[in-house]
């Protein structure tokens, strides 16, 4: 999920003549492409967010929405039509003029039948992408979307060209301030400055994002400054001795990551609401967080961010008490219990976590057979293809509980009253109104005991200390570099 780019030179000049204008930056897990629009992988959005690819609109550091590629828009009386201003003289890294019919061809693959965009659901709304001049775009909605600039900031909305769309999987062409330069299957990505980039030229002429899974070589890796900095840095236990090593710095902020004992509630027991709610009883969030994440965390009793202004806590509707969660498992006919699977991908949070959980719903008669899927095959055996009793996952798309309202989704919870609020929501503009709804929508799942909801997932970052411009937070699942800079 990040990226360095390392010339032969970069490998035999010193450190401290490479640091000043290259950076290897580390994440934990590598995406099985680098097509941000057809996967609901997080980690391709962590190596190219901003980097290569671009929306309309972005996130800002601070989770706030901004121009990016559309520098103005206005939008019509009725709340329907939005008219974007494009920015001129921007290019494509091939060369390649953007223009409005990127917008278009962009939204209406993202929108059409046979789309494999993974957030498809942002773009159902749309009724028509209109080419006005090449720098003006028309999106007709067939109605009101309170969401809509935030939607088109997505990681699953960035613009991308009908002519690179063929190699986009494995040679991203984007319009960002990187240019792609190669991957290095099972290694890193390597990205180099864009020359011709419309925004502010990066400080930094080449960034390298190497892949390292396992928290013990994360942890060599960073002593030995074989890497400059690592991002959601996976091993929470080391945190204090890089704080007290004056090499380097611990910046510790918040995701919109929701980590979740998923529950595939179409497939029984699961699809019994007393069994779900067994389940939620069972868990000790605190405990999770103390073993598995060494106190990093915040418990959420529903899917939304504790950090977001409309959050609810009802963590009180789900308290650790496994005498209930056995009663509850009795009154639903097993009360002898019974076994499932519990199938983890390869996160730090879902790894360790999946062995303390496993022993709390041990202690209530639920047997678990734990399988540790790798990212790719998470993505096939849960994601896609349905076939699991429970999972652990971080959601860390922001704002993202409308999937709660897609019956076809991994967990399939299937609730027409869900799916009506999330329509009123949607058409709804005022914010004091949009609020009330928001925190409806978190009362129904939490009631519902949908999937048992963790925790807050925390995002500790290690980092040379003289680097500058790491995001603290992570407001979407991203390490821009454009503004990152080595200090004097």
């Amino acid at each position: 999920m990040f990226r360095r780019t390392l010339t032969a030179l970069a490998l035999v000049a010193s450190p401290a003549l490479a640091q000043e204008t290259d950076l290897t930056i580390a994440i934990q897990l590598e995406p099985p492409h680098l097509d941000p629009t057809s996967a609901a992988a997080g980690a391709i959005d962590s190596v190219l967010y901003s980097n290569v690819f671009e929306g309309l609109t972005r996130f800002a550091a601070d989770g706030s929405v901004e121009p990016a590629l559309a520098e103005d828009w206005e939008i019509s009386e009725d709340g329907t039509t939005y008219t974007f201003t494009l920015r001129e003289g921007v290019s494509f890294h091939d060369g390649s003029d953007f223009t409005a019919e990127d917008v278009k061809f962009t939204l209406d693959r993202a929108r059409a039948e046979d789309s494999v965009n993974a957030q498809k659901a942002l773009f159902e709304g749309i009724s028509e992408v209109n080419v006005v001049d090449p720098q003006t775009v028309e999106i007709v909605l067939s109605q009101p979307d309170g969401n809509f600039l935030f939607n088109l900031a997505w990681g699953d909305a960035v613009i991308v060209a009908e002519e690179s769309i063929e190699n986009i999987k494995s040679n991203p062409v984007g319009t960002g301030p990187f240019t792609f330069s190669e991957w290095v299957q099972g290694d890193r990505v390597e990205l180099a400055r864009n020359s011709e980039y419309w925004g502010e030229a990066p400080s930094l002429e080449a960034a390298t994002i190497k892949f390292i899974s396992d928290p013990t070589a994360a942890f060599a890796a960073m002593m030995a400054q074989d890497i400059d900095a690592f991002a959601g840095y996976p091993a929470p236990e080391n945190l204090p001795q890089f704080e007290a090593d004056p090499r380097f710095q611990v910046i510790v902020g918040s995701t919109e990551g929701e980590t979740i004992l998923a529950m595939n509630n179409a497939e029984e027991p699961f699809n019994d609401p007393e069994v779900r709610e067994a389940v939620a009883h069972a868990i000790d969030r605190q405990a999770i967080i103390d073993g598995a994440m060494f106190g990093q965390g915040t418990p959420i009793g529903t899917h939304f961010a504790p950090h977001n202004p409309d959050y609810v806590n009802l963590t009180d509707l789900s308290p650790y008490d496994p005498e209930i969660a056995r009663q509850l498992l009795a009154d639903a006919g097993y009360e002898e219990g019974f076994s499932t699977t519990l199938k983890l991908p390869p996160p730090s949070y879902a790894r360790r976590g999946g062995e303390i959980i496993a022993a709390q719903l041990r202690e209530v008669g639920i047997e678990t057979e734990i399988t540790n899927l790798e990212w790719a095959q998470w993505l096939e055996e849960v994601f896609r293809g349905k076939d699991f009793g429970l999972t652990i996952v971080s959601h860390t798309e922001p704002f993202d509980i409308g999937i709660y309202a897609r019956p076809d989704y991994y967990f399939s919870y299937d609730n027409p009253e869900f799916q009506e609020l999330m329509a009123t929501l949607t058409a709804t503009t005022d914010p004091a109104e949009r609020s009330s709804l928001v925190a409806d929508a978190q009362r129904m799942i939490s009631e519902d005991y949908v999937n048992a909801y963790l925790f807050q997932l925390a995002y500790p970052t290690v980092a040379d200390a003289r680097l500058r411009g790491l995001w603290e937070n992570q407001p979407t699942q991203a390490n821009p570099l454009a503004g990152v800079s080595w200090s004097e």
